[in-house]
């Protein structure tokens, strides 16, 4: 029975979640012990005869959940099960050798770094991608101008892609941090109880080194009974990082959205209700969506972090929440970049209310440019400063459109031509480095997401 929105398939992909199957586990470690197995042989530990059939019976698929959750309830311990149930296959001969030099964490550990390596197999080319396609918005946009505001208020003139081109780059820079975290965090682990490699001796680093390439996983260094778990703080740390500028993402669009401002619009398609109540309202549901997962996605790094300092070579402290955090981490993410790609695929871009939006203080938003222009005239900063205040200020009182105050008052327009001051009044002429910033960002995200194209 489904309890979690999660498990009724509400939220994540079926990619994403299959790797978190229980059965898909029990494969991982059965990986593990098949590749452990194998090493061994090939330097003399375990006879060869004894790793085949380990392997093969390990890789067969015949070793099934419901058989190792019947075991598991005589033993109450997880791995304890899935080893009795793979001794079960084997041949009399190579069960002595089963899980040798072996302890649950090496299997559990390492079969997280498998877990957390597909996940990223299907996350990183998905922040690849909303990179591209917020390069593609930045540039589309790049020439258009658009109110941009600060504290929410009216502040200058900004270019509408350059919205894009801010989260477009941080995309391609987590794409950057994923590749830098994978040797910290894909980590493989045979070195047995306290880390010592105790049963393997002096060829225990060479099992690991052998199982870590088998796997495609990097070797531990150095681990008590478990890997450290600054690894899994890291990878649950990113992936909140990236969750949260999915959210400043969709903070912007649901603002943007709001009827009084009206830039843009999430796609809305036939049949949608915005509203169970009110048939006109169209509600950035997915934006919304996606900050709300943000939040839970972000609250798993306290939990993370918490898991760091164990008891000594380690303590069980950790094992039940990593349960939850390391699935609903990837699962949560997941389902934020999908959502987030179906919105900026079909986002209505208002370009008319853009431009309408421009002329709603009435002029006012070219303030910071008559300023600019008066101190090249060269009249002192505050006080041109004072003289803008005061004729907006009474502008504004007076429903009075900016442009004509400006001319109307003869502490600035003794300075300034009529031409002059009109060309002011062009928002076109005030998009500064816009052009060169966003096709800088476009160039840098085409380049660190490339071979995902």
């Amino acid at each position: 029975m489904p309890i979690l929105p999660i498990d009724s398939g509400r939220y994540g992909t079926n990619a994403m979640k299959e790797i978190f199957d229980d059965q898909k586990k029990i494969a991982y470690q059965l990986q593990i012990e098949a590749a452990t197995a194998i090493s061994q042989s090939e330097i003399g530990m375990i006879p060869k005869s004894a790793a085949q059939n380990i392997a093969r019976v390990a890789t067969s698929g015949k070793i099934t959940v419901k058989r190792v959750k019947q075991l598991e309830a005589k033993s109450d311990h997880d791995t304890a099960a899935l080893v009795e149930a793979l001794s079960e296959k084997c041949k009399p001969s190579a069960r002595p050798w089963i899980h040798y030099g072996l302890t649950s964490n090496d299997l559990v550990d390492t079969s997280n770094s498998l877990q957390i390596r597909d996940a990223i197999n299907i996350i990183e080319p998905k922040v690849a991608k909303m990179a591209s396609i917020l390069s593609d918005m930045a540039m589309k946009y790049k020439e258009m101008p658009a109110v941009g505001r600060t504290h929410g208020q009216h502040a200058s003139i900004i270019s509408f892609g350059l919205k894009f081109a801010n989260s477009a780059l941080e995309m391609g820079k987590h794409v950057e941090r994923i590749e830098e975290m994978k040797k910290r965090v894909l980590i493989c682990k045979t070195l047995g109880v306290v880390g010592t490699g105790s049963l393997m001796g002096a060829k225990a680093l060479e099992v690991q080194r052998r199982v870590a390439k088998k796997l495609a996983l990097f070797p531990a260094d150095v681990t008590t009974q478990v890997v450290p778990r600054e690894r899994y703080a890291e990878y649950v740390f990113l992936m909140a990082l990236i969750g949260s500028t999915l959210e400043k993402l969709a903070v912007e669009i649901r603002n943007l959205q709001r009827t009084e401002i009206g830039e843009v619009a999430e796609p809305f398609r036939q049949g949608q209700m915005g509203s169970s109540a009110v048939p006109v309202k169209r509600n950035p549901v997915k934006s919304e969506r996606i900050t709300s997962l943000s939040k839970l996605l972000r609250s798993q790094i306290s939990v993370a972090f918490e898991n760091i300092p164990l008891w000594h070579e380690r303590d069980l402290s950790n094992s039940a929440n990593e349960r939850f955090i390391l699935p609903t981490t990837s699962i949560l993410l997941d389902e934020m970049l999908e959502a987030m790609t179906r919105i900026l695929k079909e986002l209505y871009v208002n370009e008319e209310r853009i431009k309408k939006n421009l002329e709603f203080t009435m002029g006012q938003i070219f303030a910071e440019f008559v300023l600019e222009a008066l101190i090249k005239k060269g009249v002192p900063r505050f006080e041109a400063y004072r003289d803008i205040q005061r004729v907006a200020f009474a502008a504004s009182e007076n429903k009075i459109d900016f442009r004509d105050a400006v001319k109307d008052d003869s502490a600035i327009s003794s300075h300034l031509t009529e031409e002059e001051i009109d060309k002011i009044f062009v928002p076109e002429n005030h998009l500064g480095a816009s052009d060169q910033i966003i096709r800088n960002v476009y160039g840098i995200v085409k380049k660190s997401c490339a071979r995902f194209s």
